[in-house]
């Protein structure tokens, strides 16, 4: 199929997100070996539509770097709001961080826990642990689209959007085999995600639940 199956599924979020995150279809946690593996605390390379790494100059963001052969995304970035553009950056660097993890192999990477936090970041670190133990990465390019947000008070805010993995392979690392299996229905996936501006101004995501083949990604 391509990417890993599910990523970062069935874990609830509050029901005032619940509430909240109606733009892109309903928040179903999905299953297949595609469910995944939460557990866990601690604490790129990019196509022109990808977020650059400007920001993470500032309130002392790590950079995150990702292979040659691989990367991330990002459509519908600027909303003509300044809150929810930051928002929208900060919601892809917490996925961007997820990949970097996957591509170093390690759980400790800096982004990882600088952009989730809560059960956004355990699960997070089970799914990393999945590739990594499984000797697996990823290839190609995965498109994020139909990207929403919904402000709640100040702080805190919630991100809906569609993934297209439809272009992204699993690779074995001691094997180099790509897996170029045909797209289907479950090479999209639906998002809602949480997240909670921090003390030094970082959105970071909370909470997160994904939906493999939801008919409002399918293209």
């Amino acid at each position: 199929m391509n990417r890993r199956p599910t990523l970062l599924a069935a874990i609830a979020l509050t029901a005032a997100a619940a509430l909240s995150l109606s733009a892109c279809g309903s928040d179903d946690s999905s299953k297949d070996k595609n469910t995944d593996k939460i557990e866990g605390a601690d604490t790129g390379s990019k196509p022109p539509a990808t977020p650059t790494q400007s920001a993470s100059d500032s309130a002392g963001r790590p950079k995150i770097t990702f292979p040659s052969d691989a990367s991330n995304v990002f459509e519908d970035q600027k909303t003509g709001d300044a809150t929810k553009d930051a928002v929208l950056a900060d919601s892809a660097m917490s996925v961007n961080s997820v990949d970097e993890a996957i591509f170093k192999a390690s759980t400790g990477t800096k982004a990882l826990g600088f952009y989730n936090t809560a059960k956004a970041l355990s699960s997070s670190i089970t799914y990393v642990r999945g590739y990594i133990d499984d000797n697996d990465t990823w290839v190609g390019v995965t498109r994020y689209f139909d990207r929403k947000v919904t402000l709640s008070g100040n702080n805190q805010a919630y991100v809906t959007y569609c993934s297209d993995e439809s272009k992204s392979y699993i690779k074995n690392k001691k094997t180099k085999k790509v897996d170029r299996s045909p797209a289907t229905a479950n090479s999209y996936v639906l998002y809602h995600t949480k997240l909670t501006k921090n003390a030094e101004g970082v959105w970071q995501t909370t909470d997160i639940v994904s939906d493999r083949g939801d008919k409002a990604c399918q293209p």
